[in-house]
């Protein structure tokens, strides 16, 4: 994690970066314990784990554009470190009720939702509170460990909670998970953010609408958003249909597609730590355009897998997956960092966090054509739209941009 040690970064910035790891961290871990739990320990089957996964993702939808508008109208500081407060109590509330034996499926579900609800406050308050602990040119370099925290807690968050909850039960797991939810909130709580201007209050649908017409009107965020949504389709179609195609296709066993799938994390990680050195090297708008460029490569080399059925190319369709991704989301973000008023940073931040919603959407799609049609299919289909992806960004003004933007101040008042 020397990434998270750039000495070209303020301490402050460093408790952020490292607050960051623990709350990814012990959101993973929670998120991989709780099926495991359920059904392990309350006995409950498919379609019940199933609910219990939308409980865990119904709150990216319903309060990502409210903790938007909370972000713009409060400290970002105490709306994480509130949020990971609330998450780290909806923890030790699962861990109390384990240990009484009082533990339920709706209880899970109910503590995992509000769990999650602390989640999508700290993810969408965190990229709008960074531009005001670093220099604007640092922000590409201070992106790339945020970006790195929350790959190595998505590579190694669920294998430890599976591990935790195999090897020391259930209980140990939400107790490791709330401790590191407990770490950063101390964490943040020694940074010091500046304090912000104070703008008029208005009616939140107001709040909410300005910041959605800033980015379906900015000529730069508008065709992010949309390649973000359709890449985000592309990839869940393409996952949806993975696992039954790698064995009966590719003949992998259990722990062939474990190790292939593996691959994304791989492809995750190098991309993080590659990010820094690939944005000072390349235009600023050539490594938007990498991201959705590789995400087609990626998807047109797991489509040939049908044709020759290796495992290696399928390998290496997840590990470009993983890189290209990362490129993606640290440039884009310092994109929107740069073009986005202080004012407005929380709710288009949420803005960008509602482009998740296409990720039910490709899971959906690769259900319907991969049952009517077979998973061969489900592969082209998500090539083609991959191929869409790619095609709305290099079409864009975004690709022609030489450098990093400058940063945008508030607007004069009237």
């Amino acid at each position: 994690m020397s990434a998270l040690k750039a000495p070209h970064l303020p301490p402050t910035f460093g408790r952020l970066a490292w607050s960051n790891l623990a709350a990814q961290s012990a959101e993973q871990i929670a998120l991989a314990a709780a099926p495991i739990v359920a059904v392990l320990l309350l006995g409950v089957g498919e379609g019940q784990t199933g609910l219990l996964q939308t409980a865990l993702t119904l709150p990216f939808i319903l309060f990502a554009i409210p903790a938007g508008l909370l972000a713009d109208r409060f400290s970002r500081r105490v709306l994480m470190a509130g949020s990971e407060a609330l998450r780290a109590a909806a923890l030790a509330a699962t861990l109390l009720l384990i240990w009484l034996d009082l533990l339920t499926l709706p209880l899970l579900s109910v503590l995992g939702f509000v769990a999650v609800c602390g989640t999508v406050a700290y993810s969408v308050a965190a990229p709008a509170l960074v531009p005001s602990l670093v220099t604007p040119d640092q922000l590409p370099t201070a992106n790339a460990p945020i970006e790195l925290a929350r790959t190595v807690a998505f590579a190694s968050g669920p294998a430890l909670g599976g591990v935790l909850v195999g090897w020391l039960g259930a209980a140990p797991a939400f107790g490791f998970a709330a401790a590191l939810s407990v770490i950063a909130v101390v964490l943040l709580a020694g940074i010091h953010e500046p304090v912000r201007a104070p703008t008029p209050r208005r009616h939140p649908l107001l709040e909410i609408k300005e910041g959605a017409v800033f980015v379906f009107r900015h000529e730069l965020l508008r065709p992010v958003f949309i390649t973000q949504f359709i890449f985000n389709t592309a990839s869940f179609l393409l996952l949806a249909v993975f696992v039954p195609y790698a064995v009966r296709h590719l003949g992998l066993s259990a722990t062939g597609v474990g190790t292939t799938l593996a691959m994304y994390g791989v492809g995750m990680v190098v991309g993080a730590l590659a990010a820094t050195r690939v944005m000072r090297r390349l235009a600023f708008g050539t490594v938007i355009g990498l991201g959705p460029v590789t995400g087609f490569i990626a998807s047109t080399i797991m489509a040939l897998t049908t044709i020759v059925p290796t495992p290696l190319l399928a390998g290496l369709s997840f590990f470009l997956l993983g890189v290209g991704p990362i490129l993606w989301v640290i440039s884009t973000t310092t994109l929107r960092q740069s073009v986005t008023p202080p004012s407005l940073l929380g709710r288009v931040s949420a803005i960008n966090i509602m482009s998740y919603g296409a990720r039910p959407l490709g899971s959906a799609l690769g259900a319907i054509v991969g049952g009517l049609f077979g998973a061969e299919t489900c592969l082209y289909l998500a090539a083609a739209i991959f191929a869409a992806q790619a095609l709305v960004i290099l079409l864009s003004p975004a690709v022609s941009l030489v450098r990093q933007p400058d940063m945008v101040s508030e607007p004069a008042a009237c």
